[in-house]
């Protein structure tokens, strides 16, 4: 998956996050959700690669594997979570109370697929 696939699922697993909070707080209650797997789920077995290894592969083998698999995909999804952190404290810490969390995550979203945060860029 592409960098800037992992972090649009990032920023819409936070996107999500304030929806489900928002629910929460309104005291909506979806008997679906009990039943369906979450988007935040379905989002992160997304970002998350296959991992495969032979049967007789020793348990150092499997590490390796599986580190080998994750760690590029786990660095690029801590990534877009400080990201969008640092993007809503800037925000808020500029005092920018006009604007809200979800017009930053969707102003970041939307840099995201203009290539502003392309590895090399």
């Amino acid at each position: 998956m592409q960098r800037a696939e992992i972090l649009k699922r990032v920023i819409g697993i936070l996107t999500e996050a304030q929806e489900i909070r928002r629910a929460v707080e309104a005291g909506e209650d979806d008997e679906r959700a009990e039943l369906e797997p979450s988007v935040v789920t379905q989002m992160l077995n997304e970002m998350l690669p296959a991992i495969s290894v032979p049967a007789d592969a020793t348990p150092q083998e499997v590490a390796r594997s599986v580190a080998g698999a994750l760690g590029p995909v786990l660095q690029t999804m801590i990534s877009g979570f400080t990201l969008a952190f640092t993007s809503l404290a800037m925000t808020h810490d500029g005092g920018q109370d006009d604007v809200s969390s979800a017009e930053v995550l969707r102003t970041l979203a939307l840099q995201v697929e203009a290539g502003m945060f392309d590895e090399g860029a």
